[in-house]
């Protein structure tokens, strides 16, 4: 039986179906793909289309971007802007403060740690001298430090800092190692400034009495600690960590010369634990090199002197090195 045919069956109509599409160049092609005015699109999407998928992804980034902020938001919560969150042990930084020198070598040569100058000649030492006065800025004009103005307080050993106040470190007072002398690079006796890293709420296990003094700290030092702990007058600056700068070996040693400390031989214990507090700076020690000798490499080793304090070379933990060269 053959198929019937529907009444309304058209051979035309039926006919366009299999029309060949017309062939259209490659430019064609891009222009109607870019903007087609039979189908209406754009891209080949019309407007309710475009609409649409952008709707969705309008609503798809916003929530996506308020999920980020409330988890930024909590995760901020649990941060104090003052208080690191690990600390001591737990952090990256660890118990043991290093100890840093000033002025340092150029930026150009990051890995050096000589000190090289001729002290007849204003030109050649000028880059170490400018390079402490932009260093000791801060110490020297509070409103430089965020914070630092009214919470200044003159401590002593027997006037620590209250909550939220700052020790002041009064650095032009510490001649001959002030701006004024040229901090005696003219002179070639110069002045190298110490300074301890920070470390947040670590404090020093002092070496305050002179029968547990370790064998190995100079003697020049230990007979320093003696002098003090004689005064009872004095018990109280025996909180102190002490500061010691020799040569390296035994030629270095004798090439040094005679050394001063200023304001004394040592990081007064006044300014610690570290707490974060606003305006707070680093308490200092100026090293003077009073007759090094002229015309020959000088290797330098400070240490920082406390019990809980660990000296490493190759770690750079409690002690620093640099080279004197003085033409």
């Amino acid at each position: 039986m053959s198929p019937s045919i529907p009444n309304n069956f058209s051979p035309d109509l039926h006919l366009q179906y299999y029309v060949k599409p017309t062939n259209l160049t490659k430019s064609e092609r891009i222009r109607k793909f870019l903007w087609d005015p039979d189908e209406q699109t754009v891209l080949g999407r019309s407007a309710l289309s475009w609409s649409k998928i952008g709707m969705f992804y309008l609503i798809f980034y916003g929530v996506l971007a308020a999920l980020v902020a409330i988890c930024m938001w909590v995760f901020f919560q649990t941060l104090d802007p003052r208080i690191p969150k690990w600390q001591r042990e737990e952090s990256i930084i660890g118990t043991n403060p290093g100890l840093g020198f000033r002025p340092m070598p150029s930026s150009d040569n990051v890995e050096s740690t000589l000190i090289w100058f001729r002290g007849t000649d204003r030109e050649n030492y000028k880059y170490w001298a400018e390079s402490l006065e932009e260093f000791l800025e801060v110490y020297k004009t509070p409103g430089l430090t965020p914070g630092r103005g009214q919470n200044i307080y003159d401590c002593d050993y027997d006037r620590k800092p209250g909550p939220g106040q700052v020790c002041d470190v009064e650095v032009k007072k510490w001649h001959p190692c002030t701006q004024e002398n040229n901090f005696n690079f003219h002179k070639s006796a110069p002045c190298i400034f110490l300074k301890l890293n920070k470390i947040y709420g670590w404090e020093p296990e002092f070496y305050n009495n002179t029968r547990t003094l370790p064998e190995e700290m100079p003697t020049s030092l230990t007979e320093y600690i003696a002098g003090i702990a004689a005064n009872p007058a004095n018990h109280r600056r025996l909180d102190t960590i002490w500061v010691s700068c020799e040569g390296e070996s035994p030629a270095d040693v004798e090439n040094i010369g005679p050394i001063d400390y200023y304001p004394e031989r040592g990081f007064q214990g006044y300014f610690y634990p570290y707490m974060n507090s606003e305006g707070y700076l680093s308490p200092l020690v100026a090293v003077h090199f009073k007759r090094p000798r002229t015309g020959i490499l000088i290797n330098v080793e400070c240490k920082a002197w406390a019990r809980n304090i660990i000296h490493s070379r190759a770690d750079r933990l409690g002690s620093v090195h640099f080279e004197l060269m003085i033409d």
